[in-house]
């Protein structure tokens, strides 16, 4: 059986519907039938720098949504039928711009009743890369192990990207941890939805410029600020985190060649993927938990705008990532869609 997928064709090609071949499950896996999959800047970044690759044509698409097609030798706990997110992986066989995929069962969730597929494919990436860099020992390591005891009251912490999908997960995650004061930097249009998240001050980026940004900070915060977590990975970003905090603070970042200073404060560069073998068994702890937090209302999804023509309107919505167009919300494919 055949299946349409998405290929690059090669390294800062083009995008190109096609047809292949549809994968079977090997022991420890699920086949899903993909009916929603989220677009990420690292997509289009993929296509335009020619990295992380390491086979043409490759599939992209790593935020996933779908039903069990097929339960792989030695599952248990899934059927066919059941809808699932997760987190794909930048290989053929577990990526998301194509309608059948395989993924390991060990780094699934059911959806939760309360969200739709395209809500559900709005968090695996965004929620993983901010949980990886706040609860995880690879990253500021708050709460590797979820337990609801742990608590932070009285403390504050700083968003630096607060309307990027992994910044509004990283406020929630800080509002799950019990910090008093969560300080985060966005555009002010994004304030009252911030807010609703958990963000206790907007600082509007229209009004406050990066090197003046530490100042603003520190003006708010009740203390001290030991834990910060930066969703945008620019150089200006991680300057003005890291002026933001005090000594000894720890700074996630999700830009790769984040380094300090030699300044005593601490950068993280973090890798946000369950599939990676640093985070494997942190990601088994987070799936176990994820569908409960989204269930209860703790964690809530990103907003989204539906993409229309299936795996062909991808490449549009890719283009509008990369200009900057937009803004506060996840762009959501659906495969089954394609003509």
């Amino acid at each position: 059986m055949s299946q349409k997928v998405l290929f690059l064709e090669k390294g800062k090609g083009p995008f190109v519907v096609a047809d292949a071949p549809i994968q079977k499950p090997g022991p420890g896996q699920l086949s899903v039938k993909v009916i929603s999959a989220a677009l990420n800047p690292v997509d289009w970044k993929i296509q335009a720098f020619d990295f992380f690759i390491q086979k043409y044509p490759a599939i992209l698409g790593t935020d996933i949504a779908g039903d069990v097609e097929e339960v792989g030798e030695g599952v248990e706990g899934f059927a066919k039928g059941d809808k699932i997110f997760f987190q794909g992986y930048f290989t053929n066989e577990f990526a998301g711009f194509q309608q059948y995929t395989l993924i390991p069962a060990d780094i699934v969730g059911k959806i939760p009743s309360n969200i739709d597929y395209a809500q559900a494919s709005s968090i695996p990436l965004g929620f993983t890369t901010s949980a990886v860099g706040i609860l995880s020992e690879n990253g500021l390591a708050l709460n590797p192990t979820f337990d609801s005891k742990v608590s932070f009251s009285g403390k504050p912490a700083f968003v630096l990207g607060g309307s990027t999908s992994v910044g509004q997960y990283a406020i929630q995650i800080f509002k799950l941890l019990g910090f008093s004061t969560i300080i985060t930097y966005a555009s002010a249009r994004h304030t009252d939805f911030l807010k609703s998240l958990g963000a206790t001050h907007v600082i509007d980026r229209g009004e406050v410029s990066a090197d003046k940004l530490a100042e603003a900070v520190k003006k708010i915060a009740n203390a001290p600020i030991e834990n910060a977590y930066d969703g945008v990975g620019d150089e200006a970003s991680v300057a003005a985190a890291l002026d933001s905090l005090a000594e000894g603070g720890k700074l996630a970042s999700v830009s790769p060649q984040a380094k300090g200073r030699g300044d005593g404060k601490n950068v993280i560069p973090i890798f946000g993927s369950s599939h990676a073998p640093q985070n494997r068994d942190f990601g088994r702890i987070l799936w176990k938990h994820l569908p409960r937090l989204v269930q209860d209302g703790t964690i809530v999804p990103n907003r989204v705008e539906k993409l229309p023509n299936g795996l062909a309107g991808i490449d549009d919505g890719l283009k509008k990532l990369k200009d900057n167009k937009v803004s506060g919300v996840k762009l959501i494919a659906f495969p089954q869609e394609t003509v």
